[in-house]
């Protein structure tokens, strides 16, 4: 199943990241469990108000130490999972120097009227907007499920992303992408199973794929830290990265004596009132610095890859 290697050898570390540096955030004044859309979901835990916003400055006290800056809006009496602001839409700089922002189309109407209100946001924020799914389409995309690494933006699809949605997104930008089919209930995005640490590695978990996407990432990250689905499943890789600081909700003992041997500061941040909507801290976060032609390449016309294919 091609490259697993585990992180056990010493290399020197990849370029790091220059993206991470950037995020919206949204404020939680209404979170709260109100449906069931994943497998955390449960109506009868819901979250501690006081103790959420304390673990929500907290990150973004720690955001601010790691040398990020965060853009805090307002959420939405009427959308409670606003606050997990990394699927609100895909933001980036396009080949032209434009700065873009591509909404989300979620899967379960519980969620899209979010972003409309982010829409705006970034309207006047100097973004151009577009939504995936308008215009008849019936495509679906949730930000979630995207990342730049290597020479695409990797997406995942099948619990949330479609196929479709996969094209629009494509040419939309003008990038490769190269999807990979997530089929486990509890990865349902791909920032549960995925995340980039530098232009070498990134933390993978096998478990969360179909046996042909499982093969492609693994072929597709040059190191990877192969992530067991128990270790996965702690939310480790839901993550963010600002340089050479790692922003983890948890860390399994291994995963971080291969992190820091990968000369990696763990920096943990306690979220777990998040866990019981089914996010951590990536999910609370959303980048807005990625840039086409610097964190990956630009291909007129877009190109999408899928797996086997």
């Amino acid at each position: 199943m091609g490259q697993t290697s585990t992180g056990g050898a010493s290399r020197t570390p990849g370029s790091a990241l220059r993206w991470g540096r950037r995020y919206l955030m949204v404020q939680p004044d209404h979170f709260r469990v109100e449906y069931r859309i994943n497998p955390y979901m449960d109506l009868a835990e819901q979250p501690d108000l006081a103790r959420t916003r304390m673990q929500w400055d907290g990150l973004i006290a720690a955001l601010a130490s790691a040398g990020a800056t965060v853009e805090p809006i307002a959420q939405r009496a009427d959308a409670p999972d606003m606050v997990y602001a990394m699927n609100l839409g895909l933001a980036m700089t396009d080949r032209t120097g434009a700065r873009r922002a591509v909404m989300s189309h979620m899967r379960y109407a519980e969620r899209r009227m979010e972003t409309d209100t982010a829409a705006t946001w970034f309207a006047g924020a100097g973004f151009e907007t577009s939504t995936v799914g308008r215009g008849g389409i019936g495509a679906h995309l949730e930000a979630g499920d995207a990342f730049p690494f290597g020479d695409a933006l990797v997406v995942g699809f099948g619990p949330r992303t479609d196929e479709l949605g996969l094209k629009a997104v494509a040419t939309e930008l003008d990038v490769r992408v190269r999807g990979l089919r997530i089929t486990h209930p509890g990865m349902y995005h791909l920032d549960l199973a995925f995340c980039p640490l530098d232009a070498d590695r990134a933390m993978v978990c096998p478990s969360a794929f179909d046996d042909a996407s499982a093969d492609a990432v693994l072929r597709l990250v040059p190191d990877p830290l192969v992530l067991t689905e128990e270790e996965a499943l702690t939310f480790c890789a839901n993550s963010v990265v600002v340089g050479r600081t790692i922003l983890m909700p948890r860390c399994p003992d291994r995963v971080r004596a291969i992190l820091e041997r990968w000369g990696f500061e763990i920096v943990l941040v306690d979220v777990d009132e998040f866990h019981k909507g089914g996010g951590s801290i990536r999910c609370l976060t959303n980048p807005l610095d990625i840039e086409v032609g610097r964190d990956l390449p630009a291909v007129p016309g877009g190109e999408v890859h899928l797996p086997g294919c």
